[in-house]
This record gives structure tokens, C-alpha cells and sequence, in this order.
């Protein structure tokens, strides 16, 4: 049986947080460029991911850049140079949404992943993305596991990216334009405004208010880290997660959390599964995913439609739950549980308006806190969390993991050739020394020659052991030693180093699968003469141009597989109670803008519409 290489995926605000995610345990990261990623606040220079391609690939690692934003005609000079520039720089591959850098990737040595932004959700559109040369689909956060499983077995040579980690848009990916449409900010352009966290008011045809000042569209956050064995068995190539807007302390907790599940999956099933990279990480810490930016968690639609999936009193982290306040006297508190607790501690609850009220632990003596003010909302009973740990920040601002790979020396000689070979998991480098003589030793060389090889120090390497023939007893001067140990180690690196990039077959493939009805064209997010080209070519007659381009005057801003008729309770269909309101029902901002829900119960969809008259 071939071994399955699962890989790991972080995400890399930076070159720092890249190489923390890297010696935490990641087999590949994620990052964004200067320009065209979906974060656009998290743009980085060609120079920085020249480094970080080369301090990966030392662990035959990846680096993967983010050009996933829909581009503008004034803008397609610009993506096509910078596109050759990482090509040239050594990155693996590049993360598409707007389909006219297909054409612009043709015959480079890189791979194409079609990024989530391309809404993928069905078979039929991951077979089509794969007729294109896409060599990896990244899916849509809400398929169960059974339909990637599906989707799978329906195209089975192509890679699968699922995350399994980090924040949830409410939205499909790449069909939200509620943040374009409110604020002129495109989420589709890198610059989304969260427009899924604000604060609604729920209300039915007849203005009756069903809710009051919640925040109905902020879902809790990922994590499948207990489900990695059931999505790896269903097909998943690659363990995303989520963040790169986040900072070290989560890059470093969450990867190497998740490495230490996959090391656990790859010890169980040695013959069907393998880490995508070389090397293991040692943690000097013990993670907990509780401890980093959290609204609370849920593994949302990973064994399908449940309830609990949102965080409706506040978008903002809850963190961990440590206990329950025991007694509060004049200046101080104590809390009924086993957490411990330091000075600088950031504690949060929900008061009794269900708002969200946090405060810093000021001082801690034994077992009373004294905060800086004492909380009003706060009461006997009521359940804290920690937003803010100090310790485990202190703990993880230092190093924190240190990734070695080992390697195996073998020492022979043949006559006065003398040979060192080293070798780890498929590749190896080699050293011949023949202008020495070797002479017999007075005393045993064994020690000293272990010794002299394992000095990797500086390098990636550790050595795991050191095969001298028995028969061996030939003196031999430690420079010699560490020359060849340095010739076979170089040797070995390039090796590693080296990967056959093959040449981009991009192609045309078959008519593009109508997703979207002809009402909503726009859909197809089409902002570049470029990407109607592309699309005309692939049969697609009808269509609009982008939201961002041309707003139509009602329409779709958010297909979302989140359902409030659901979570409230009033889906009949899934044993919910009639609802007791008229519909349609509307979510209200503050400022008066009202937004439609539309209840697609065929395909069991949500979505939010706008009406313009």
C-alpha cells in the first residue's frame, strides 16, 4: 500500500510567523503578497517570502501564496509580473479565485489551488476545476464530512484542502458582498469589514421584533482537531488552518496542537498515512487550543446541521472557561474551579443584558483576585472566561519548538577510500575521501568517530545513529571527520532541497457548470475583460459583471448554509415548533438598513438578499 502524505497548513501573517509555524510542526504555510490576497492587511515582500521558501524547504516544506481576490482590468500587468516574480522565487504554489490567471499560470513551473473563494461545494464543480490543471480544490468550510467523503471518491486524483481550524464566515466563500455593499469594502478584494459580526435586530413582515441587538450572523469558531482521522479517512489531503491575521502565539499553539494529532493518526496507520514534510517537532510547551482567540468552538456542519454553531451574544473571544465566581468581597473575588491565575490576566463574562464584559486581573494573592475595578455585571455564580493568559503568553513569546531531522551516517573504507554516506526518509549525500592513509588505531575509534559525526549543530539535522563495521579499527583524524560530515550533509540538504517543479498545465476544459441562476450572474464574481474571456470560452452566454463591478438593484449579498429559521427554532422540516411570525423576516442595523431572508428549503440554504426598492 502507498503511504497517504497528510500535510498540515498554517498560516503565515508574516515570515516569522511563517518559520513558527514551520518549527511547530506545519508541512506547509500559507502566506499573502504584497498585493491580491484576500487578507489585505496581511501583504508581504517577495524578499520576506524568499526567506520563508527557503527556511521551508530545508524541511521539504511548502510555501503557498495567496493571489485570491478578483482583479481589475487596470490591475492585470500587475498580477501577471508578480506571479513570474514567485514563480522565480521558489514558491509551490499559488492560491487562485479569479480565473483569468489561469492563462497567466500557464507553463510555469508552479501549482494552481483553487482557493474556497471559487465556492467549492459539489463534485461537479471540483471535476471541473480539476479539468482546468487545478492540482488541489480548497473546499467549502460547510461540507460534512460525508460529502467530502463523496466528493472523493466522485474525483479521487485531486488533492482536497479542508480547514479544520479558526474562524467561520456565515457566507459561502467568495459569494458574500454584504461588506461591499454597506461599506464599499470587498470581501472578494481582500478587504472584508465583518459585516457578519455587527449587532441585528431580527423582525417579521409586520415589524414585530423576533430579536433584539444580536449578533445572529457571528458564528463560533472552528475545531476538528478530534475529528482529523475521520476527514483523513474521507480523503482530505491538507489540514488548513484558519488565521492569517493572527498573531505568533496562535500561529505556535494551534500547529502544534494539530502536529501532534497528525504524529498521533501517522503512529496508528505508519503503512497508510505519512507527515507531507520532513522532520519532527519537539514542543517545549503543552498546547491548549482553549488558550488562544476563540468565540468558542464548534466543528459546524462536520456531522451535519446542529444548533449550537453561533455566538449571537458577542463576536469577540470568549477565550477558556476557568469556573464560576464563588464570593466577591469589596475589592476582591475568588472563583470556584482548579484554574490558576497571574497578574495581567485579561477575564471576560456574559452579563445579565448578554453583553460581553471584560476586565484585567490586577493583583492575585492566594486564591482572591483583585481587579483594577471590580465589574459591575459580575454575581455569585456567574461563569468567567479567560481571554488572556499571561503565563502562556510569556511561555510562547520565547522559543518554543525546535524541528530536527534525523539522519543516519554509514562509515566504510575500501582500501584507502574512505566513504560517508547519511541518509534520511528517501534521500541521501555522500562524501569519499581517498587522500589518507589509513593506518590501524592503538586504541577503539568507535566513540570518537559517533562523536565527530553527530556535531550538526547549526544545521536541521540530528543524527539517530552511526553504522561502523565491526571489522573497523583504522585511526581517523577528526578534521577528516568533519569535513566529510559537512561534504555528506551538504550534499544532503541540496537534495532535499531540490524538487522538480513541473510545468503548469493549464488547459481549457469543459462548459462551466451553472451554479448560479440566471437572475444572479453576478456570481460568478466576472471583474476583468480577461475572466469574461475565459468564461465565454467555456460556454457560460448569459452573465452579468461583478458585484463590485456593477451592483444590481436587488439581489443575493450572502448565501449562508447557517440557518436562523433553523437556530430559532421554526424549522418544521427538522422538528422544529411553527413559527409564530410572519415572514419574510428581516435582520435591521441600526441605521435602518433591512435585509430579507430567503429560505431556500430545497437546498437548504439561507440567503440574505437586499432590495434596493
Amino acid at each position: 500500500m502507498t503511504k497517504r502524505p497528510l500535510e498540515l497548513l498554517a498560516p503565515a501573517r508574516d515570515v516569522e510567523c511563517g518559520k513558527a509555524a514551520i518549527d511547530h510542526g506545519a508541512d506547509a504555510v500559507y502566506i499573502g503578497a504584497e498585493r491580491f490576497g484576500a487578507r489585505a492587511a496581511a501583504g508581504n515582500s517577495l524578499d520576506d517570502i524568499a526567506e520563508l521558501c527557503s527556511y521551508a524547504h530545508a524541511f521539504r516544506a511548502k510555501v503557498y501564496v495567496t493571489v485570491n481576490t478578483i482583479i481589475y482590468d487596470n490591475e492585470l500587468d500587475a498580477t501577471r509580473r508578480l506571479l513570474r516574480q514567485l514563480a522565480d522565487i521558489g514558491v509551490d504554489a499559488i492560491l487562485v479565485q479569479d480565473m483569468a490567471l489561469l492563462d497567466m499560470l500557464a507553463g510555469m513551473p508552479i501549482e494552481c489551488h483553487a482557493s474556497t473563494q471559487t465556492d467549492n461545494r459539489t463534485a461537479e464543480k471540483v471535476k471541473w476545476l480539476k479539468s482546468l490543471g487545478f492540482s488541489r480544490v480548497v473546499l467549502a468550510r460547510e461540507l460534512s464530512i460525508d460529502e467530502i467523503r463523496q466528493i472523493h471518491e466522485s474525483v479521487p486524483d485531486v488533492e482536497l484542502e479542508v480547514f479544520v481550524h479558526g474562524a467561520l464566515c456565515v457566507s459561502y466563500s467568495g459569494l458574500c458582498y454584504a461588506s461591499q455593499y454597506c461599506f464599499g469594502r470587498s470581501a472578494n478584494r481582500g478587504e472584508c469589514a465583518q459585516f457578519c459580526r455587527l449587532s441585528f435586530d431580527m423582525v417579521d413582515s409586520e415589524g414585530k421584533i423576533m430579536e433584539k441587538s444580536r449578533h445572529l450572523l457571528s458564528l463560533k469558531d472552528m475545531k476538528q482537531i478530534d475529528n482529523i482521522e475521520a476527514l483523513a479517512e474521507a480523503g482530505a489531503t491538507s489540514f488548513k488552518i484558519e488565521g492569517r491575521l493572527k498573531d505568533m502565539v496562535y500561529v505556535k499553539n494551534v500547529t502544534a496542537a494539530y502536529s501532534q494529532r497528525l504524529d498521533s493518526l501517522v503512529a496508528r496507520y505508519p503503512d497508510r498515512y505519512c507527515r507531507a514534510s520532513l522532520g519532527h517537532s519537539t514542543h517545549m510547551f503543552t498546547p491548549n487550543l482553549s488558550k488562544t482567540f476563540n468565540r468558542g468552538f464548534t466543528t459546524y456542519f462536520a456531522s451535519g446541521r446542529r444548533p449550537d454553531i453561533s455566538s449571537p451574544d458577542t463576536p469577540k473571544a470568549l477565550g477558556e472557561y476557568v469556573g464560576k465566581v464563588k464570593e466577591i468581597r469589596g475589592q476582591w473575588f475568588t472563583v470556584a474551579g482548579l484554574s490558576a491565575f497571574a497578574n495581567g490576566d485579561g477575564l471576560c463574562f456574559i452579563n445579565d443584558e448578554r453583553q460581553l464584559e471584560g476586565f484585567r486581573v490586577n493583583k492575585v494573592e492566594n486564591n482572591r483576585l483583585f481587579p483594577l475595578k471590580m465589574p459591575a455585571g459580575m454575581r455569585k455564580g456567574t461563569a468567567l472566561y479567560r481571554n488572556n493568559d499571561q503565563e502562556f503568553e510569556r511561555q510562547l513569546s520565547r522559543q518554543s519548538a525546535e524541528r530536527k531531522i534525523s539522519v543516519f551516517f554509514k562509515l566504510c573504507a575500501d582500501g584507502n577510500i574512505l566513504t560517508l554516506s547519511v541518509q534520511t526518509e528517501g534521500f541521501s549525500g555522500i562524501a569519499e575521501e581517498s587522500d589518507i592513509q589509513l593506518q590501524k588505531a592503538e586504541k577503539p575509534q568507535h566513540d570518537n568517530i559517533v562523536r565527530q559525526l553527530s556535531k550538526l549543530g547549526g544545521t536541521s539535522f540530528v543524527c539517530a545513529g552511526v553504522d561502523i563495521p565491526d571489522s573497523f579499527d583504522c585511526f581517523i583524524p577528526s578534521s577528516i571527520l568533519a569535513k566529510m560530515r559537512r561534504q555528506a550533509i551538504e550534499q544532503l540538504e541540496g537534495k532535499i532541497r531540490h524538487n522538480e517543479r513541473p510545468v503548469n498545465k493549464v488547459r481549457v476544459g469543459d462548459n462551466v457548470p451553472h451554479l448560479y441562476p440566471s437572475r444572479y450572474t453576478y456570481l460568478y464574481n466576472i471583474a476583468n475583460s480577461k475572466s469574461r474571456e475565459f468564461y465565454l470560452a467555456h460556454g457560460l452566454r448569459a452573465f452579468d459583471l461583478a458585484f463590485e463591478k456593477s451592483a444590481p438593484a436587488e439581489g443575493i449579498v450572502m448565501q449562508c448554509r447557517y440557518c436562523l429559521r433553523y437556530a430559532l427554532g421554526y424549522c418544521v422540516k427538522r422538528g422544529g415548533s411553527p413559527s409564530p411570525y410572519r415572514e419574510p423576516y428581516f435582520l435591521c442595523l441600526p441605521d435602518g438598513r433591512r435585509f430579507r431572508l430567503q429560505f431556500d428549503c430545497a437546498k437548504c440554504q439561507m440567503n440574505v438578499c437586499y432590495d434596493e426598492n
